[in-house]
């Protein structure tokens, strides 16, 4: 009974958000969702209170695969600190993501709620999980800061609200020098190396454009 629960709950998310995507939220109304899924009201109201409830659960079902492939990647001992801190930062990005599509429709005006709920989930989210690279780098000398959890927190919410483009707009090349002045001042902030992690995303990059040749 409690797999079925679970299967019923991923249907009705999975109709609304292909509901969502092709309407917005504001544009799909109740009824739809049911005649998608081809159920009753009482058993959607069973699973979730309001359109609302949905789209919460649609944010944290998206949260919890973006976070945990974060998480992932910080956990891997074997990678070193300052390359783990880039892979967790591009792993944010939503390029190849199956849900780019509905990320795409979360910025358009009418969907400004779940815009905001997910600059939230990253800010609260992604902050402690590079807070906790910082710490292990400070252990081996590469960082030397009192504020690693205060310095990701300013970090992460520059990045999430200046690179977000519907509050800044900004040519190729205005962006590329807003990504060095983050890694600069990031650098700064965390009491490393001179250069280092701009090194790093450098490496990063040439390595990403070798694989994709």
């Amino acid at each position: 009974m409690r797999k079925e629960a679970e299967d019923r709950r991923n249907e009705i998310l999975d109709a609304a958000e292909e509901l969502f995507v092709q309407k917005g939220f504001d544009g799909t109304s109740t009824n739809e969702i049911l005649e998608k899924v081809g159920i009753a009201r009482g058993t959607l109201y069973y699973h979730f209170k309001s359109k609302e409830d949905i789209m919460d659960a649609l944010i944290n079902r998206y949260s919890e695969r973006l976070l945990g492939r974060a998480q992932k990647i910080a956990e891997n001992k074997s990678i070193p600190e300052i390359e783990r801190i880039i892979r967790v930062v591009v792993s944010m990005k939503l390029s190849g993501d199956s849900r780019q599509e509905i990320m795409e429709h979360i910025h358009k005006p009418q969907n400004a709620l779940m815009h905001q709920k997910i600059q939230k989930v990253i800010v609260n989210g992604v902050t402690p999980i590079l807070a906790g690279i910082i710490e292990e780098g400070m252990a081996h000398g590469l960082f030397h800061t009192p504020y690693p959890y205060e310095c990701m927190e300013m970090l992460v919410a520059y990045a999430n609200t200046v690179f977000d483009d519907d509050l800044v707009e900004m040519t190729d090349d205005e962006r590329a020098k807003r990504i060095q002045a983050l890694i600069y001042n990031g650098e700064k902030l965390l009491g490393a190396e001179s250069g280092s992690l701009m090194n790093a995303m450098q490496m990063f990059d040439n390595d990403k454009g070798t694989n994709q040749k």
